[in-house]
């Protein structure tokens, strides 16, 4: 029974061997080597860049009161729409105590001044009625006590406007009414109720009431990097993506392009501004982040392969033409001349290829 365990571990042993050894002879023999085949196809091929940026109303209205005060109503919130006209806030106004006092001590003086006129008049047109005074003297007290009814008017109204901002007599168009001055859509409204405002002067911009865009009238406004500005022109079309909107594609001109370039990051960047074709079944808002794609080259029915299948040597580029497939795959290199590319495939411009030709390709596992 030992001599046959003995027997058995012999013969295991061997075979670990040999297996051992055809596992390490079949694992060092050469393998074929064989690559994936690439055709060359023809198809439209373009070279484009994307700018970066965001949807931006072309005109938003700060709108700012005409004098100063406190805020004592405010009709709108951000998300209305307004019309010219439309008042948009009411200011109460806060007087100055010495401006006050003069425009009332003007109401005084201006009382005394009518009462003595009155006494004047009714005096001289007695006499004029008795016939013991001239027509010319009537007529002259008449106009002396008609100027001094305007004088009192005056002096009502200015003290009126000093203490409450609004005059009587011109109510509706008061100063004290803050009004839109373009119809669009009301952006933010930055003020509350009893928020202290000052107008627009040579010292101050004043305090914006609200803001208001037309967001019928859009742009985009992006960057492009100094190498590939000279390729963009006024009036090219671009193609606008919408992060926030999913499957958005705005058409889109280009308007201006910067004269000057802005240093962004350690690279000089160029402004570009675009009108945008507005879809009104898409609800756009001021502030979207979104992407510009710009066509900058197009090369129509070209014969175009991919870039991993090109080899660069210099200045020189190559590919490997299949010539024969049997028993195993042999190539020819080709010079080729290449143009446009997209990042993923590029226009072979000469070259000893056609459509019909086979590509080496990546190697095949």
């Amino acid at each position: 029974m030992k001599k046959f365990f003995k027997i058995f571990l012999w013969i295991l042993v061997a075979v670990i061997f040999v297996g051992t050894f055809v596992y390490l002879f079949l694992n060092s023999s050469k393998k074929e080597t064989v690559y994936e085949l690439v055709s060359p196809v023809k198809s439209d091929i373009e070279r484009t860049t994307v700018l970066n940026g965001k949807i931006e109303p072309r005109d938003e209205i700060e709108i700012k009161p005409q004098v100063s005060g406190i805020i004592s109503e405010i009709n709108v919130e951000p998300g209305d729409l307004v019309k010219v006209g439309d008042v948009i806030a009411k200011i109460k106004i806060i007087p100055d105590e010495s401006q006050l006092a003069s425009a009332r001590n003007r109401v005084r003086v201006a009382q005394l001044d009518l009462a003595e006129k009155k006494l004047e008049y009714e005096r001289t047109k007695e006499l004029y009625e008795c016939k013991y005074e001239s027509r010319e003297r009537y007529e002259q007290d008449l106009n002396t006590y008609n100027k001094a009814q305007e004088e009192e008017k005056a002096a009502l109204d200015a003290l009126a406007i000093i203490r409450e901002g609004v005059s009587p007599e011109n109510a509706q168009s008061s100063n004290t009414l803050v009004r839109a001055t373009i119809t669009g859509l009301v952006l933010e409204v930055p003020v509350k109720v009893g928020s202290s405002v000052i107008q627009s002067n040579t010292f101050n911009d004043g305090t914006t009431i609200a803001k208001v865009a037309d967001m019928n009238d859009l742009i985009f406004k992006g960057k492009i990097d100094e190498t590939e500005v000279d390729m963009l022109t006024e009036g090219m079309p671009m193609y606008i993506s919408i992060g926030a909107i999913s499957e958005s594609n705005l058409n889109a001109v280009i308007e201006k392009i910067a004269p000057i370039a802005t240093e962004d990051n350690g690279t000089n960047t160029f402004e570009i501004k675009a009108a945008i074709a507005v879809d009104s079944t898409m609800n756009l808002r001021a502030g979207y982040s979104a992407n510009a794609r710009v066509v900058l080259a197009r090369a129509a029915n070209a014969l175009n392969i991919p870039e991993r299948v090109i080899e660069f040597s210099g200045d020189s580029t190559f590919v490997y033409v299949l010539k024969s497939d049997h028993p195993k795959q042999k190539f020819d290199r080709v010079a080729i001349k290449t143009g446009l590319s997209d990042g993923v495939n590029a226009q072979v411009v000469s070259g000893d290829i056609t459509a019909e030709s086979k590509l080496r390709g990546s190697e095949q596992k």
